[in-house]
């Protein structure tokens, strides 16, 4: 009796951790100071039993560890890229065979992501005359090898090529500027049997309109319902995809494969930015996943690759703080919040963390208690933070401090990125080396993992031009 309770129980952790949600994966970007390493993450995407992942380059270190993991690849080529593949065919062959065919085999690779976001109203145009030439160059390079069937090649957009007018979804269309050309890379996607790849953050809207109600934002019907063509709208998700799903049916391509390449939620920076407002909306959005019910005009299974996978200290923090707090996983690993993948309610559980990781030396570098003219340590506070990360550090943050204990982050900061070099404890004789960890309540301080590797490509700035209608919608409600 003792055995079969045992292997009943055995059994059911095994289907927690592979049961996920249909279709969910997760984005691994690389813009962090110091890298965990590649055969680590990959055994804790396979110890959590995620199938899918989203690369934002195709870094051979990378591509090894996923070698035989069976996990499914998209490997991404960045924007500074597009003008050469798309002037050159023979670079496009060249750039399939090394990031491509080379890997076949061995790595599950099955889409190609040909930029991030190039369509983007920030980038004032900069990539809308490569993109396509590019995507249209890869396809066909891929196509030579004999892999066509196998491997897609797509452009993951922000969400605000789409807009609407009227705040509605149902009035959803392709922005004038860019609609001749996203009809010719849509022509092509369709010709080739692949997706298209949106990324959605609700998380914006909060951010970008103080008056946005809050709970539309996420997914548990707390808000005043929009009303559309006798479809209420209970979350902002539901409305975006469906606004993109209007625009693509005003073109033609109503019937199109959609992924959404992008959405998440970030755990600091900001007011809104917090692990209670991420694990109410990554609960809400997997119940969804592990439903299978899609939106009103897309019924069944939707495949999400969640953002991101861990924090990312390089980050361009231009249109926020927060961009480099969008990970499940703290930058060392650590999961930052119970999560239940499978969407089933199979448990609230942790998940299991980066194994093998090591740290440096367990010390940190504060602000000398003998120091109390708090007025001379701001140009070495300023100074610190230029050169490290202090986007935890506010009101309504995880470090929301006092002057000393500010300026005993940003010291700790600086010295930990530059790998505890004693020579980068000094500040003009004001800091000192610790043992005793000053992290206090939700504030850490962190100690520095070994580096294995150098900051590569990620998503550079998760744009706050969130689709024209999501800054109205609010209106609507």
């Amino acid at each position: 009796m003792a055995r079969a309770v045992f292997l009943v129980w055995v059994l059911s952790v095994i289907l927690a951790t592979t049961n996920l949600a249909q279709g969910l994966g997760v984005n691994w970007g690389a813009m962090a100071s110091h890298q965990l390493p590649p055969k680590n993450v990959v055994q804790m995407l396979k110890d959590n039993g995620i199938k899918k992942v989203k690369l934002f380059d195709a870094e051979p270190s990378t591509l090894n560890a996923l070698a035989g993991s069976g996990i499914q690849v998209m490997v991404g080529i960045p924007n500074e890229k597009l003008e050469k593949l798309a002037d050159s065919y023979s670079e496009a062959q060249q750039w399939v065979k090394e990031n491509v065919t080379k890997w076949l085999g061995s790595v599950s690779i099955s889409y190609v992501a040909v930029g991030n976001e190039p369509y983007l109203t920030s980038y004032n145009g900069s990539y809308v005359k490569t993109t396509y030439p590019a995507l249209k160059n890869i396809q066909k390079a891929i196509r030579e090898t004999g892999a066509g069937d196998k491997v897609k090649a797509t452009v993951p957009f922000n969400a605000d090529v789409y807009e609407s007018s009227s705040s509605k979804p149902s009035d959803g269309r392709f922005r004038k500027d860019i609609k001749n050309n996203m009809v010719e890379i849509l022509r092509h996607l369709r010709d080739n049997k692949s997706p298209f790849v949106v990324n959605i953050y609700p998380f914006l809207s909060l951010y970008q309109s103080p008056d946005f109600p809050k709970e539309f934002a996420f997914f548990e019907g707390g808000s005043k319902p929009v009303s559309d063509n006798n479809i209420e709208y209970k979350n902002v998700f539901d409305a975006n995809c469906d606004t993109l799903i209007n625009a693509l049916k005003k073109e033609g391509f109503g019937n199109m494969e959609i992924i959404i390449g992008e959405a998440g939620w970030p755990t600091d920076g900001d007011k809104n930015a917090n692990i209670k407002n991420a694990k109410k909306f990554y609960d809400g959005l997997l119940k969804k996943l592990g439903k299978d019910e899609g939106t009103p005009l897309r019924k069944g299974k939707l495949e999400v690759y969640l953002f991101g996978l861990f924090d990312e200290d390089q980050k361009s923090i231009a249109p926020g703080d927060f961009e480099r707090h969008w990970g499940i996983f703290r930058y060392d690993g650590q999961p930052k919040f119970p999560m239940d993948l499978s969407g089933k309610g199979n448990g609230d559980q942790m998940l299991k963390a980066v194994k093998g990781v090591e740290y440096l030396e367990k010390q940190w570098c504060v602000l000398n208690s003998d120091v109390k003219n708090m007025s001379q340590t701001d140009a070495e506070l300023n100074y610190a933070c230029a050169g490290s990360d202090c986007t935890s550090l506010g009101t309504g943050r995880s470090c929301d401090l006092d002057q000393h204990g500010k300026v005993s982050y940003a010291f700790n900061s600086y010295f930990q990125n530059r790998d505890q070099d004693v020579r980068t404890c000094n500040f003009n004789g004001m800091a000192t080396i610790t043992k005793n960890n000053p992290s206090v309540g939700d504030c850490l301080f962190p100690v520095q993992i070994v580096n294995t590797g150098a900051p590569r490509h990620g998503a550079v700035g998760v744009a706050y031009a969130f689709s024209i209608f999501v800054g109205l919608l609010w209106m609507m409600i």
